[in-house]
């Protein structure tokens, strides 16, 4: 039976960076956003964001993400109306995915709410990623078009470090690179995974 790594972290904590490394020593890894992403391109999903959050949010039936983003990640109750849509959907996507891995002993789940969405019950071992507060926001503005006050706001939606350190098997501090890729060789070997599995 393939067992699932959770693998989480706070916004900007760097855990693509994190998964990238498994997938690049054997792991299949699947990245619970980008799932979210394909997912809400389904036409019932649309369906179901238009009835709860209005047809505002949509241009020529594609959805403004960032419209969205700037609606539920400032209100807790509109943030989880949307993950009661969504996240159905992407633990189907995930359960389909898993059946395609079955010859591998372990598959990695990455995703920023593994705990929040309670999808750290289907995990088997849960690695937590943390970099300092100051580095995680210089990343995200780095990466997103975004401001300072939008990320501390993201910020305060998600579990703190100490919460996810605690219900965690393993941490990984991403502050410097060549530390935590170690620390990936190091997880790899305690559970005993294989450089590439075939």
């Amino acid at each position: 039976m393939t067992k699932v790594i959770g693998l989480t972290g706070g916004i900007g904590s760097g855990k693509t960076t994190i998964a990238n490394y498994f997938n690049k020593m054997g792991v299949p890894v699947y990245i619970a956003d980008d799932a979210a992403k394909k997912v809400m391109q389904s036409e019932s999903i649309i369906r179901e964001i238009k009835t709860a959050f209005g047809e505002s949010l949509f241009e020529n039936n594609i959805l403004n993400r960032a419209k969205l983003a700037a609606i539920v990640f400032n209100d807790s109750e509109k943030l989880a109306a949307l993950n009661a849509i969504v996240h159905p959907a992407v633990k189907k996507d995930f359960e389909s995915w898993l059946l395609e891995k079955k010859e591998y002993d372990y598959v990695m789940y990455e995703a920023a709410i593994l705990f929040e969405s309670g999808r750290y019950k289907d995990c088997d071992v849960i690695i937590n990623v943390t970099a300092p507060e100051e580095v995680r926001i210089e990343r995200v503005l780095k990466r997103d078009k975004t401001t300072k006050e939008q990320v501390l706001s993201r910020i305060k939606m998600q579990w703190n470090d100490e919460k996810r350190i605690s219900n965690s098997n393993f941490v990984i501090n991403n502050d410097n690179l060549k530390i935590a890729e170690e620390e990936v060789v190091k997880i790899l070997k305690i559970l005993d995974i294989k450089q590439n599995q075939s």
